[in-house]
């Protein structure tokens, strides 16, 4: 078992792989793609520029898109009180800066955590999960997300979340420009065939590899939010009971996406069979009962 310093400085090392590698796969399925359906260089520079482009802004601005995508609003201590003031004690325990605080207007109980360090950071939940659980079950939840936030898992799964959703669009784009044919396609080239085969097999499974590499990486860390939110608060009970209640609500989580899935306390899709066969969560099933071996 690693312990957290050398779990902070893995998650900004992979943060820099991930970018890298992202960079590196877009250059090579851009290049396959553009070679299959006869499309020019500056196919292949327009995609290196969107990649380059999307890899900045999802390390500096990647917060915004997802409190954007959620319709989350920043919020003050007068209007939600308890969760207010949860954030500012537990942080003073984290040692840690008070993250920014947001809400999202809608009666589904889910939480997340996300930026790009601890002094860029934020934590948003949704009006259902603030009505539903005390405050000791709220401290649970907070010190789960605040275990995000100073493991750094933040980074990790923002840039990994707005990445993939790059991707999508990058390969969509493709797919249709495959679809109306391409252009100054050579019908002698030999290897057309063959650049054909390679564009298809990377356009259809491409974003399955993304979601496999999501699921990986963020699973595990769920386990090590869950223990560490439980160190700061001192009781795994409260944890125990906020995922039990969040398990069992069956409101829907209206602007849950793919893409961030991730970074929520639960499965937004919980009631999606489909989307479910890909949850990038553990079964809250196991994360309670390795809870209860802390009691």
């Amino acid at each position: 078992m690693i312990n957290v310093y050398e779990q902070v400085n893995q998650n900004k090392f992979k943060s820099g792989l991930i970018i890298s590698l992202f960079i590196a796969f877009i250059s090579l399925a851009v290049y396959f793609i553009s070679r299959a359906f006869g499309y020019g260089n500056e196919y292949i520079i327009f995609a290196l520029i969107i990649s380059f482009f999307m890899s900045g802004v999802s390390y500096f601005w990647g917060d915004k898109i997802v409190v954007g995508l959620n319709n989350a609003k920043p919020v003050t201590r007068k209007e939600f009180f308890d969760f207010y003031t949860v954030t500012e004690n537990l942080s003073l325990a984290n040692d840690t800066p008070v993250p920014k605080i947001y809400v999202i207007d809608s009666p589904a109980m889910n939480a997340f955590a996300t930026g790009r360090d601890p002094e860029h950071a934020l934590i948003c939940a949704t009006t259902g999960l603030l009505e539903k659980l005390n405050r000791t079950e709220l401290e649970a939840v907070v010190a789960h997300e605040l275990s995000h936030i100073k493991n750094y898992d933040i980074r990790l799964m923002m840039i990994v979340s707005i990445l993939i959703g790059t991707l999508s669009i990058l390969i969509n784009t493709a797919t249709r420009a495959s679809f109306f044919g391409g252009r100054n396609r050579d019908n002698d080239d030999d290897n057309g065939g063959i650049f054909a085969i390679i564009g298809l097999i990377l356009i259809i499974f491409a974003p399955i590899i993304a979601q496999l590499i999501q699921l990986a990486i963020s699973r595990r860390r769920e386990f090590l939010a869950d223990a560490s939110g439980v160190k700061l608060t001192r009781q795994p009970q409260g944890l125990i009971d906020a995922l039990q209640k969040i398990s069992s609500d069956t409101n829907k989580f209206e602007t849950a996406s793919t893409a961030t899935a991730s970074l929520y306390i639960s499965n937004p899709f919980k009631g999606n069979k489909i989307a479910s066969l890909f949850s990038t969560h553990p079964p809250i099933e196991d994360r309670i009962n390795m809870l209860k071996k802390m009691l």
